[in-house]
């Protein structure tokens, strides 16, 4: 709990330094066009991205497979969907890595052992499918 504190306070102060750094660059006006830009390209993103994942898990499920992967998929796109959403670039930058599909794998396989860890100390029942 206190590493999400930290996160509370450390992020907004990191995003208002490259607010900063950016709009000394190329302007303030830029900056606020930039960060629409990437909040609007980036939640329609994770919405396509969202939908395919689903359509996936409903496949495999009417198929008789367990969605495992999928679901997976489907928590990195939409923790990346919320990063986008968040106005800045450092947010970003995370939430895109999040939701494109050939930057997403090492997160995934990073939340499958935070599962797997959590599964083995507490009394969720988690199975690799």
């Amino acid at each position: 709990m206190r590493w999400l504190l930290l996160a509370f306070i450390i992020v907004p102060a990191i995003e208002i330094g490259v607010f900063i750094w950016a709009g000394g660059i190329i302007g303030p006006w830029w900056v606020v066009g930039l960060i629409i830009l990437t909040g609007v390209a980036g939640v329609s993103l994770a919405r396509k991205e969202g939908f395919e994942a689903w359509k996936r898990a409903q496949s495999l499920i009417n198929n008789g497979q367990p969605p495992g992967e999928a679901i997976i998929d489907g928590i990195c796109i939409f923790v990346g969907g919320v990063l986008l959403f968040a106005p800045g670039f450092v947010t970003d930058i995370a939430g895109f890595t999040l939701v494109l599909p050939f930057t997403r794998n090492p997160f995934k396989r990073v939340l499958e052992k935070l599962l797997r860890t959590w599964a083995e100390k507490s009394t969720i029942i988690y199975r690799r499918w």
